[in-house]
């Protein structure tokens, strides 16, 4: 994970957002790099900025800044909500659903011949396609599009762009010299993943900016579809 997260830190963060417990939230995020969770923390702070938790629309104004310097997918779409809830601006006109984020990002990345599924219109949940196709339930999907967004299979290639930025991000040369040889040819994952498995801060680093960036694709790509994910 980032530098200044430990495990504890982000389970306390994930707690705290799914207990939809503000003001945990904003302890836990304090004297912490929030560059880090910007995509993880952000509809947590916009929900508490929304209900005037005491101290959430600096925190708000932070992530703003944070989010719009970075530039990531689905860092804009993020801005916008804290905006609106922090800011008493115009709110985005997107639907909400209560979808998690990490779910989606599993549809949306992966094998393209097993990845992709649909997404529950009424309840948020995530139906993998390869489970449908064991269930026999994709085709009767596809016929219901009032229920059922289809969600498309991106395939590997922008995890690929992730491995290239964490890179980038290092500060050992060497390890960065390792991992980019890793990465070219085929079986480029696990290779990548076998040199990271020998240094533990080294593998959170590259999870956390992972995560960050798989949240921010699923949040981009239900924004296109105008959705968004419903405020702890």
């Amino acid at each position: 994970m980032a530098q200044g997260w430990s495990e504890d830190d982000v389970r306390a963060v994930r707690t705290a957002i799914h207990s939809a417990d503000g003001s945990a939230l904003l302890t836990a995020l304090r004297s912490r790099p929030t560059r880090a969770v910007l995509q993880l923390a952000g509809d947590g702070v916009a929900a508490a900025a929304a209900r005037r938790v005491p101290g959430a629309d600096a925190v708000a104004a932070e992530f703003l800044e944070h989010l719009t310097a970075r530039g990531w997918d689905g860092d804009a779409e993020l801005a916008d909500r804290l905006r609106g809830s922090a800011e008493g601006g115009p709110a985005p006109l997107l639907r909400p659903l209560p979808v998690d984020l990490e779910e989606l990002a599993t549809l949306l990345g992966g094998d393209l011949m097993y990845g992709g599924g649909h997404l529950d219109l009424t309840t948020g949940d995530c139906y993998p396609q390869a489970i449908e196709w064991l269930e026999g339930e994709a085709d009767a999907r596809e016929d219901d599009p009032d229920r059922w967004l289809y969600v498309p299979c991106h395939g590997s290639r922008p995890g690929y762009r992730d491995m290239e930025l964490f890179i980038k991000t290092l500060d050992d040369d060497d390890l960065a010299e390792r991992l980019r040889t890793a990465i070219t040819g085929r079986g480029a994952f696990r290779r990548f993943k076998d040199v990271l498995a020998s240094g533990d801060q080294a593998w959170r680093d590259y999870h956390r900016l992972s995560d960050e960036r798989q949240r921010g694709r699923a949040r981009a790509w239900l924004a296109d579809q105008g959705y968004c994910p419903r405020l702890p």
